[in-house]
């Protein structure tokens, strides 16, 4: 009997492995593209420091550090400085923050968790349209209506929480019944309120969007545990969309620096540091820039200049302070759940 030899199988040739074309022109051209916005804004940013610098550099020369320290404005005499009013730009961005960022939380937070599809969409589009009105709007309904309708509010803060140095007011008694509640007007309590309002509508788009991008497998994970709704947003949401939480509030801080036209409208312009954030008068640096402009010397024109160049520099430390928090704190890397 013969046995039948079979040659074994030769084994089947491994397939290659396909390779990926490199990227084709498009590709290419998108990211040649990309850098050049990149770079573009980069030469945009250093080109402003660099014309601020230029023009306002005789009168930074003929001040010294004397500019960062010195009240008054009186750049022709020679006696001229920020340090009132940089406080005052610091001061009403502060009270735009605390108005701000309450509003734009909660805001956000019931749209992104809590309001039904149709409201959603037309809350969405109401603050989007709250962000696309003309500040000038803002300042005419503040300087005309607001500040003159609201007085009693800065007057019971006042009345209740005069033992603290920011809330007291000068030469107002409320028992003496010749004191004029009009000391309250023209306040950096109602610049602020006004860019508040300005500037919660940005914050309030970013956190929205850094709440809805909250992880459905970790939101169903915390329900899955027996957490509440209120107990899931703790856990998941919130530690979640902290870094946009950050950025949108830096995001407000910067337009709540620059903001010049309704802070001009609302302010009673001094210039000395006024820490008393309810009394009447204050000031700010684009407020300045833009009540001494038109009828500036030459040398004033370089003094604003300057002033234009500190308030630049104060923006850039802002933003780049956000930046170092928003990278120590990325949305999505933790949570609680």
């Amino acid at each position: 009997m013969t046995s039948l030899l079979t040659s074994p199988t030769p084994p089947a040739e491994k397939e290659s492995r396909r390779r990926v074309a490199p990227p084709g022109g498009t590709d290419l051209a998108f990211r040649g593209l990309l850098r050049i916005a990149g770079l573009l804004v980069l030469v945009i940013m250093v080109t402003v420091g660099i014309f601020l610098l230029t023009n306002g550099f005789g009168a930074l020369r003929k001040v010294g550090w004397g500019f960062l320290t010195t009240q008054a404005w009186q750049p022709d005499s020679g006696n001229f400085g920020i340090a009132a009013v940089i406080t005052g730009t610091v001061l009403i961005a502060g009270v735009a923050l605390c108005v701000a960022f309450p509003l734009a939380f909660g805001v956000a937070l019931f749209i992104s968790e809590y309001a039904p599809g149709g409201v959603k969409r037309l809350l969405v589009s109401l603050v989007d349209l709250m962000a696309a009105v003309p500040s000038v709007v803002y300042g005419l309904f503040g300087a005309v209506f607001l500040q003159w309708n609201l007085l009693e509010v800065p007057r019971w803060i006042s009345q209740r929480f005069a033992w603290i140095p920011l809330f007291t007011v000068d030469g107002y008694d409320a028992n003496d019944p010749l004191s004029t509640e009009t000391v309250f007007a023209s306040s950096t309590f109602f610049a602020g309120l006004i860019v508040g309002m300005m500037v919660m509508p940005t914050a309030c788009s970013v956190m929205r969007e850094s709440f809805s991008q909250a992880p459905p497998g970790e939101r169903e994970g915390a329900y899955a545990l027996g957490a509440t709704k209120w107990g899931m947003i703790r856990s998941v949401v919130l530690p979640f969309a902290r870094g946009g939480m950050i950025g949108g509030t830096m995001l407000a801080l910067g337009r709540a620096l620059g903001e010049t036209i309704a802070v001009y409208m609302i302010i009673a312009p001094v210039f000395a540091i006024q820490p008393h954030i309810l009394q009447s008068g204050a000031n700010s640096v684009s407020a300045l820039i833009a009540q001494q402009w038109g009828a500036a010397s030459p040398f004033g024109l370089s003094a604003l200049m300057a002033a234009g160049l500190a308030l630049f520099a104060l923006t850039l430390v802002v933003n780049f302070g956000a930046s170092a928090i928003i990278a120590r704190s990325r949305s999505g890397r933790e949570s609680e759940a």
